[in-house]
């Protein structure tokens, strides 16, 4: 979706102002869309939001830090123009090349040829295809932590922070003034003219919501960017979306790390949850018979849900903290029912990577469901090192037994005690 596309003409623009200085030599040369009310599709914005780029002055060069939306590139350029001619420009620093930080880097390029471009490795196959032809002849120097570029008694030092939330990210680091340029991590959609955090309204609903929706499924990527961060000497974090954070930058570090860690203290014990939804009672039975046989094995809580009793969303946090879920659903008209569908949706928005998956469920005709769903927990990067359960009809004492083996192995699994393995995709294509 386009940033024109979600803005409603009801809402007025903020008015075209200059640059605005951080500090002697550094300016903020973005754009502001307070009528933006939805973001890459991904979620709400009911305060619009901001496109932050900046300029920083050296002796020998002015680098550029990001550029913005291609709808608002005028502004861009007006106030780029304000601070630096473009025969000045030496740096073009690319900490990420989404659109809404890439929309003006072809103009700018043409304008500014000269420059260096500075970007992370993974980034390259995306500059390719913005620049387009342009990327043979531009000069690109891909950069890693701990590089540097001298813009003449100022340093940017450059630090790779992938996956947050996109593989290219990375963060710029001016060394003798302590500001660091974040792009998307530490931002907020949120837009207010004020630009400072001490100056504007109170954002912190909009940082939390914007670390929910886009930091959340990257967690453990986060935690390595803040591992690589938290050394700096700051006096400024400089995002690409939202205010500038110039009053106690530690502050917001902490912050992120609260978001960042666990949402509940983790016990001694590996944890799995079991989640389910039955039309006639059969899959509900399966449940609780591999609840029994895995909490029989020692080292595992284990929790059941039924999800027809209550609503989805307060179960991601759960699911985020466990070590481990069983999916349970009949099939239904050849399919997993919707509420397990709604709840694999959403589970994009938290970390599943590496956590144990399974699936089981009771059929009439053909038995579909199990096998669907264990391709979706597939595809969220879950480890899934058993077949699933499938039972026709009510189970009988033999399947409620082999459903408590299978609860005995999935506790197996996540205490270490079963030999590692994974369900190969093609199996499941088979079956």
């Amino acid at each position: 979706m386009t940033a024109a596309a979600a803005r409603p003409a009801s809402v007025p623009p903020l008015p075209a102002e200059g640059p605005v200085e951080i500090v002697p030599g550094v300016h903020w040369i973005g754009a502001f869309d307070p009528g933006l009310r939805s973001f890459d599709t991904l979620m709400k914005t009911a305060n619009g939001t901001s496109y932050n780029a900046y300029t920083v002055r050296g002796a020998a060069g002015v680098a550029v830090i990001d550029t913005v939306h291609a709808d608002h590139a005028e502004t861009f350029f007006a106030r780029l123009e304000a601070v630096a001619r473009y025969d000045e420009i030496t740096q073009i620093v690319l900490n990420h090349l989404e659109p809404d930080h890439s929309g003006a880097l072809p103009e700018l390029l043409r304008r500014a040829p000269q420059a260096e471009i500075r970007l992370s490795p993974r980034g390259l196959p995306i500059l390719r295809a913005l620049l387009r032809d342009a990327f043979e002849t531009a000069r690109i120097l891909p950069v890693t932590t701990g590089a540097e570029a001298d813009l003449g008694g100022r340093r940017l030092r450059f630090l790779t922070t992938p996956n947050v939330h996109w593989p290219d990210t990375q963060c710029t680091y001016l060394v003798e003034e302590g500001i660091l340029f974040t792009c998307d991590l530490l931002g907020s959609h949120y837009c207010d003219e004020r630009l400072f955090d001490d100056r504007v309204g109170d954002f912190r609903f909009a940082m939390d919501h914007y670390f929910d929706r886009l930091m959340r499924p990257f967690r453990s990527f986060v935690t390595q960017a803040l591992d690589l961060i938290e050394p700096l000497d700051l006096t400024v974090i400089a995002p690409s979306h939202g205010p500038v954070l110039r009053t106690d930058p530690r502050a917001y570090l902490r912050q992120y790390r609260r978001l960042a860690g666990p949402r509940s203290a983790p016990g001694p014990d590996r944890t799995l949850a079991i989640l389910y939804i039955s039309a006639h009672g059969a899959t509900a039975r399966l449940a609780q018979a591999i609840r029994d046989g895995a909490a029989g094995e020692p080292g595992v809580r284990v929790s059941l849900f039924d999800l027809e009793g209550g609503e989805l969303h307060p179960f991601l946090d759960l699911i985020e903290e466990v070590d481990g879920i069983a999916l349970g659903t009949p099939t239904i008209n050849g399919d997993a029912v919707r509420a397990i569908w709604e709840l694999l949706a959403m589970l994009v928005d938290i970390e599943t990577r590496g956590k144990l998956g399974a699936v089981f469920g009771s059929y009439g005709w053909s038995g579909e469901a199990v096998r669907q769903v264990e391709a979706r927990l597939q595809g969220l990067k879950m480890r899934l090192p058993e077949p699933g359960l499938k039972v026709k009809l009510e189970p009988t004492d033999e399947d409620l037994q082999e459903a408590r083996a299978f609860g005995r192995r999935l506790a197996a699994h996540l205490t270490g005690r079963a030999p590692p393995r994974e369900v190969d995709l093609a199996d499941l294509a088979s079956r």
